[in-house]
């Protein structure tokens, strides 16, 4: 009796488990894996949520021989692969995506690219017939990615708003993205309401990441008449934050408000406020962007911030891409379907700092 109970757990979950889990027949349970019609949203979202619960892998290779599919998905980030593993963002990105890989029964494959040399062999991977598709973010402005994802014709959903120079091609790329612009007005705009009246601000990379520029955008569109030296522009990491922070306490002592552009810099610009003897938010009303739990519930005091749904857009990236990879194209073909990119709301999380 006790040997039958623990057998379910310690095999292989079965097509079986998951038409029971889901409380639907096994020939629905194959119509949501080969991404069939005619099956009702409601439904596939639970059979896809018993899928991910369950741990359940289709046979791959059964479904290749019908689909000629490789149930694959690259999923390449311009970035040092420590950062990826360190930084809550990435990995609340990261666990989106596959979750939703997993309830499509495809396997992620995580790429990433941090000296210009390793583009060619990506670009020899990507090409090769080894993946349906791509997730790609965290893309620097001038980045050759897209153009080769392009001339490959490989179906592919970028994460965040590609950033694009004045005078340099538009492509239409699918991508999601945050309201970024949106979140750091009403960032700001929180600030003002508390009668703050010197608001700096500490941007992201501006020169190679759209959702930084779009939140300094936001910052100007609240405060159009700011002295320039209210702007100190960094990089996303905590360590930008410290930085950028003693930069402006040393340039506009006065300053009585930060809108600091994510929560990682914004624990570090919090350390160079205490460490000044400026309290928080009696003399300095700080405001940060990401809403990463790990962080704000734990800075001192608690920070209020722009929060963004960024475990979801990862799992939305990838049922778009889903939706593109019924028909792959071949190289030089146009991606199939005619998607729309998606922006998600915002809204801002008031704790303890503003």
């Amino acid at each position: 009796m006790t040997q039958q109970t623990r057998r379910p757990h310690s095999r292989r979950p079965t097509l079986d488990d998951v038409a029971r889990g889901s409380g639907v027949s096994k020939s629905t349970v194959s119509r949501v894996i080969n991404g069939e019609d005619k099956v009702r949203a409601a439904v596939v979202e639970r059979v896809r949520e018993v899928i991910a619960e369950l741990g359940y892998v289709p046979n791959s290779a059964a479904r290749q021989l019908v689909t000629r599919r490789n149930n694959a998905i690259a999923v390449v980030a311009s970035q040092p692969q420590n950062r990826l593993f360190i930084d809550p963002f990435f990995d609340l990105h990261l666990r989106g995506i596959r979750k939703e890989l997993v309830a499509h029964g495809a396997q992620p494959v995580l790429l990433f690219l941090e000296e210009p040399e390793e583009y060619p062999r990506v670009g020899d991977f990507l090409g090769g017939g080894h993946v349906d598709g791509a997730l790609l973010f965290s893309l620097r402005s001038d980045d050759p990615l897209p153009g080769m994802i392009d001339k490959l014709g490989l179906p592919a959903v970028f994460g965040g708003r590609p950033l694009v120079r004045e005078g340099e091609p538009v492509h239409d790329h699918v991508y999601v993205d945050a309201d970024n612009r949106g979140g750091a007005r009403e960032a700001v705009r929180h600030l003002v309401s508390l009668g703050r009246e010197r608001v700096a601000t500490i941007t992201g990379p501006v020169d190679r990441e759209a959702s930084a520029f779009d939140r300094l955008d936001g910052y100007r569109d609240v405060l159009p008449d700011a002295s320039p030296l209210l702007v100190e522009h960094s990089d996303y990491t905590r360590q930008g934050g410290v930085d950028a922070m003693a930069a402006l306490l040393d340039r506009c002592p006065d300053l009585d408000a930060v809108f600091v552009a994510s929560d990682l810099m914004a624990s570090g610009a919090l350390q160079v406020l205490r460490e000044r003897g400026r309290r928080v938010p009696d003399d300095v009303a700080v405001v940060g962007f990401d809403d990463l739990a790990p962080i704000a519930e734990h800075t001192d005091p608690p920070l209020t911030t722009v929060h963004q749904d960024i475990e979801g857009m990862g799992r939305l990236m990838a049922r778009l891409l889903f939706s593109r990879t019924e028909d792959p194209p071949g190289p030089g073909a146009a991606a199939a379907g005619p998607l729309s990119s998606v922006v998600t709301p915002t809204r801002l999380v008031v704790r303890e700092s503003a």
